[in-house]
């Protein structure tokens, strides 16, 4: 479900002279609650992450002319490649290497995963059969590790959110936190895939973290329990003056079901105003986003416009009649909320339906596509960039609130919700 500004990586040695460093050199933005799945088990990948299931519908138009930012690609990129040179290094390792004989399907792997990050994106990665089938598994929302996404900025390994009521949260990590020690090992060098499995885990095991927290500017370290991780996505609750509290943590495979059952509690009931949390909400499938934005926009309507390398868009439209659009929405956003939640919560600001409240999202834009392969293991592919309805690029820009609520750590340690208050007071006028 997660993960995209790619500059040097900054020191992240955690002796006490580099730790004054590293204090000096984290991005200020990066605060407590500025955060973003791909996910993770106890740990998403990502980003949360917009994926979709499978990539049986992209167009060939999506595959173009290889170009970058700046251009076409110097033709020392572009020519013909010798792959005799990729079997001269294989044999040689065979060959001469020390430790030889090296196992084939590990060289083979470890030259497809080199493969996949000379693209330089973070989000693009090769899994091997076991963490293809891991990643499966949460995206079916039942999983073992200390529940939190875990993303890349400035790649720094960083919490993008806690889930409710899960060990990361219970133990204390923030939306923000930076991870620089797994384990009394440094992330200095660690991928976002190795840090996911260093991270999850069996139940009743222990990780060790330690984090950089820029809110008080110091150092702290957990011992961190895993657990089973099940998450239900969409919660529904009934607040005082007849408001609907609708709470959606993740957009995943239960999603749907659960939203529409929510839905018909809702209307059943009238309410004078409906309050869509989607604060530390990581993200997940596009098709759920769009099945969700759909309860308010109508079919004439666009949730969300897809842009390809060559320029070209898709535009996906609401699937619904729009049942909930005549109800007062206020929607609860900040830096956790990320990918799919960002799609829905652009859709319905663009549309002038729902007033943002909160802070501003993390800006996890960027489309993946899982391609399975004959072996079991797969690729996760960047192949698109998401932008509103009105055009607004999501990716590493996120979307301002209407209505800015910073909830701080004081407000945090002593209960206080000032986003919701201010939620329920702009409903209950």
């Amino acid at each position: 479900m997660c993960y995209n500004i790619f500059i040097m990586y900054p020191e992240l040695s955690v002796n006490p002279q580099s730790e004054s460093k590293f204090k000096k050199r984290v991005p200020l933005w990066l605060a407590v609650f500025l955060v973003i799945i791909a996910l993770t088990a106890g740990v998403f990948w990502g980003e949360g992450i917009a994926d979709k299931k499978n990539s049986d519908n992209l167009s060939a138009k999506t595959y173009g002319t290889v170009v970058s930012k700046d251009g076409p690609l110097p033709e020392y990129l572009t020519k013909d490649v010798n792959f005799n040179l990729f079997w001269e290094v294989w044999q040689k390792i065979q060959n001469l290497y020390i430790d030889r004989p090296v196992g084939e399907t590990k060289m083979l792997y470890g030259a497809m995963s080199g493969l996949v990050g000379s693209l330089g994106d973070p989000y693009s990665i090769f899994l091997e059969p076991v963490t293809t089938k891991k990643f499966s598994d949460d995206l079916k929302g039942k999983f073992e590790g200390i529940g939190a996404e875990i993303g890349l900025r400035d790649k720094l390994i960083t919490i993008v959110s806690p889930l409710p009521e899960s060990p990361a949260e219970r133990a204390g990590l923030k939306a923000g936190d930076k991870i620089v020690e797994i384990n009394g090992e440094s992330t200095e060098k660690m991928t976002l895939d190795d840090a996911v499995n260093k991270i999850r885990g069996d139940k009743g095991t222990i990780v060790k973290l330690k984090i950089f927290r820029e809110k008080d500017n110091n150092f702290h370290e957990y011992d961190i329990t895993r657990d089973e991780i099940k998450i239900v996505s969409v919660r529904l609750e009934i607040k005082d003056n007849n408001i609907a509290y609708l709470q959606v943590t993740n957009f995943n495979d239960d999603t749907d079901v659960r939203f529409k059952k929510a839905v018909e509690e809702i209307i059943l009931k009238n309410p004078k105003g409906i309050i869509l949390d989607m604060r530390n909400n990581p993200g997940g499938y596009l098709e759920r986003a769009v099945d969700v934005a759909s309860y308010w926009l109508t079919s004439d309507q666009s949730v969300v416009l897809e842009e390809f390398a060559s320029g070209e868009r898709q535009t996906y439209f609401s699937k619904g009649v729009g049942q909930l659009k005549n109800y007062p929405t206020v929607v609860l956003v900040n830096g956790g909320s990320a990918s799919a939640s960002e799609i829905v919560a652009g859709a319905l600001q663009d549309a002038g339906l729902a007033k943002l409240v909160g802070e501003k999202t993390f800006g996890k834009g960027s489309v993946q596509t899982l391609e399975n392969l004959s072996d079991g293991s797969s690729v996760k592919l960047t192949i698109a960039r998401w932008l509103t309805p009105l055009g607004r690029q999501i990716d590493v820009v996120g979307i301002e609130p209407d209505e800015k609520i910073e909830l701080t750590e004081e407000d945090f340690n002593q209960g206080k919700d000032p986003q919701l208050d201010k939620a329920l007071e702009m409903l209950s006028r």
